[in-house]
């Protein structure tokens, strides 16, 4: 089985220019074939994806069409959860999808298990407004699964006291995999993939969309047999790299030492990066170090986002760096 989570398609990025723009929108339907064709040459026949799968819960049709094209690309078979951002309501946006969807690609807006496999048992948590109080997965609890050899839960939500800093207000108990008997649970609202226990993960985003870690986007590889917890295997997905650097330099040398070091480590093309530089005031005043920047990490708008603050700090957003 393949875990993923939070594709947010459909975001805007309106803070970049119309190219970085297109090209970030791009890699998220990207994003759709590497999960496809990780799950066939893994050999997983389905793909669970843990809320957030658009960014809002009015996408554009094409944003739509372009999406279940992609995933009926690949002979796997795909189970779409609501989250905040694109939670369910009645005649939305998971109607449109249900119109297009077709066989292998399917709509949890309901709390209902599934049997995707004999025995094997899908239990989704859809998400059923922007925000709730109450926890989603309790419903688990109550949840029938007749000859169950493998129960996998489905959610998307923050896991309560643990400090997973998503962006819902959906509390899920940290213990809910034991309290529900569950085999795996599938969890999505946080960006990057983290372990909460041995049976309950988030998968992270596939395609990195902010300046929060370094980490590339992921999914998770995940290895079920009964009677043992799952194994569980992160592979790097995201073609965009986003970076948070801060920089103290004396001079122009020291300066190009960070521009080599740092480009000798990326791919400039697919690489964003958010610059705090400090340095002294005579080598800003100069304007020296905003057209080095524009040469080097090919910035259009340095000068327009510069800040000469009492310390001689540059605050700098260098963007696209290709």
């Amino acid at each position: 089985m393949i875990h993923s989570a939070d594709w947010q398609l459909g975001r805007p990025y309106g803070r970049f220019d119309h190219q970085v723009r297109s090209a970030l929108t791009e890699a998220r339907f990207d994003a759709i074939d590497v999960l496809g064709r990780l799950a066939v040459e893994n050999g997983a026949r389905h793909v669970v994806v843990a809320g957030d799968v658009f960014d809002t819960e009015g996408p554009e049709d094409r944003t739509i069409i372009q999406a279940i094209a992609r995933m009926r690309r690949h002979d796997c078979e795909w189970w779409l959860l609501p989250g905040n951002h694109d939670f369910a309501r009645n005649g939305g946006l998971w109607d449109r999808i249900r119109q297009r969807a077709g066989d292998r690609v399917t709509a949890l807006t309901e709390p209902e298990p599934r049997e995707i496999e004999p025995g094997v048992w899908l239990l989704p948590a859809p998400v059923i407004h922007r925000h709730n109080i109450e926890d989603p997965t309790e419903l688990f609890d109550a949840m029938e699964t007749p000859g169950a050899t493998m129960r996998i839960g489905l959610a998307h939500g923050s896991i309560r006291d643990f400090g997973s800093r998503g962006e819902t207000k959906n509390q899920i108990a940290p213990d809910r995999a034991r309290r529900s008997s569950l085999d795996y649970l599938a969890l999505g609202d946080w960006h990057g993939a983290l372990r909460v226990d041995a049976r309950t993960w988030y998968s992270g985003t596939p395609e990195t969309d902010r300046f929060q870690r370094d980490e590339p986007g992921q999914v998770l590889l995940v290895d079920l047999e009964e009677g043992r917890d799952p194994l569980v295997r992160a592979i790097p997905t995201g073609r965009f790299q986003w970076l948070v650097r801060e920089w103290t330099v004396n001079d122009r040398m020291a300066f190009d030492a960070e521009c080599d070091a740092l480009l000798g480590a990326i791919e400039a093309p697919n690489t964003l990066l958010q610059l705090r530089l400090f340095t002294p005031a005579r080598l800003a005043q100069g304007r020296e170090i905003d057209h080095v920047l524009v040469a080097r990490f090919g910035s259009e708008d340095v000068r327009d986002r510069m800040q000469q603050l009492p310390l001689s700090r540059i605050g700098q957003d260098c963007r696209h760096l290709g």
